[in-house]
């Protein structure tokens, strides 16, 4: 006795497919840019805007441009003068560090960066890492510093362009971090006066702009300071983005620590862990674990906030780019220079953005 076949025809089969204009590049067009009236004639719109300036833009930059020449030659290009960029990148990257020393400054970025590679890994996260980052500080120091082992010493009046930037973004927003979160606790405290304190603190330097306190910082302070004693520049601008960027840290923290369950406190309290214990063990790692977004968007505007000390007279990458569109030469060429420019910030913030994502899979 036979057994009925559960086989389709090749006819059945080809029913069951579904059509190729589903699938694919295809489908994905069709249910993406045309699923309608109103996004079939938006992409059509979009699609010709494209075409309108998509092309011209490509020649603007690539074809028609100049990467190597005078700027008498550039002023009779149609395209883009990267020249600027080629001829004055040292003075845009390093400012006015002497020429002959600038593979100092150089290798503490790179130090930097790569500390800060190594660091993106969290199984990397141990006593080694504090140790290696520890060192690294300590070299930074000595090559941009100089003054020991045999390094000629340099003012940090002459520090400027991209290791600037890079050293007031990281250690303003490592330094604003554990201070925004501790002010955050403090708020919630049910010390009165530590409660004070901390909401006085962080309604005051959110309520006025990054500039005053860097106007503050480099006019008003020094005046408050016995004769003869001086404070670097650089140090007022780094603590007056620490400032700035841990109030607005700590609120984001608070928001964080609002959002835990009632029942993790009353559950550590079974536990009979203290208040040391419970902040550190189970409320702040979910608290900041939830905050991960928000915290990355404030640290993003830090990082490009430190663009602003530009007001009082240090020249980060956003000053000797200025300095260099202010000679005679080179005037007229600001798109080029500000373009190369938002290309290392937009790099940057990207980087951080990227990483944050990836943190919050981890976690």
């Amino acid at each position: 006795m036979t057994q009925p076949s559960n086989l389709s025809s090749p006819a059945q089969i080809d029913d069951i497919r579904p059509p190729l204009t589903s699938i694919g590049v295809i489908g994905w067009i069709k249910s993406n840019l045309f699923n309608g009236l109103f996004n079939s004639v938006l992409t059509l719109v979009t699609f010709f805007f494209l075409c309108k300036i998509v092309p011209p833009l490509i020649r603007w930059i690539f074809i028609d441009s100049l990467w190597s020449s005078t700027s008498t030659e550039c002023r009779s290009a149609s395209g883009a003068c990267w020249s600027i960029i080629s001829a004055n990148y040292r003075f845009i990257l390093f400012g006015f560090f002497p020429y002959e020393l600038q593979w100092r400054p150089l290798s503490a970025m790179i130090l930097l960066i790569g500390l800060l590679l190594i660091s993106r890994h969290r199984r990397m996260w141990s006593k080694t890492l504090f140790y290696a980052w520890t060192a690294g500080l300590f070299f930074m120091a000595v090559l941009m510093k100089g003054g020991i082992f045999g390094l000629a010493p340099v003012e940090s009046t002459q520090w400027g362009g991209l290791p600037l930037t890079f050293l007031l973004a990281v250690f303003g927003l490592a330094a604003a971090y554990p201070l925004g979160v501790l002010l955050a606790l403090g708020r919630r405290s049910r010390m009165p006066a530590i409660k004070l304190l901390s909401i006085i603190y962080i309604e005051m330097i959110r309520g006025v702009p990054l500039v005053s306190l860097l106007f503050m910082s480099a006019v008003i302070f020094p005046l408050f300071l016995p004769e003869g004693l001086t404070i670097n520049k650089i140090l007022r601008a780094q603590a007056a983005i620490i400032m700035f960027t841990a109030a607005y840290i700590a609120e984001v923290v608070r928001g964080g620590l609002q959002g835990i369950a009632k029942g993790q406190y009353e559950a550590a309290e079974s536990l009979g862990l203290n208040y040391v214990q419970t902040m550190r063990l189970i409320i702040l790692p979910q608290a900041l674990k939830i905050v991960i977004p928000p915290s990355v968007s404030i640290l993003i505007s830090a990082f490009k906030d430190t663009s602003l000390v530009v007001i009082i007279g240090l020249y980060d990458i956003l000053k000797t780019t200025q300095t260099t569109l202010a000679n005679p030469s080179w005037m007229g060429f600001s798109r080029e220079a500000f373009f190369f420019l938002s290309c290392i910030y937009f790099v940057c913030c990207y980087t951080m953005s990227n990483y944050s994502r990836k943190l919050e899979k981890e976690l």
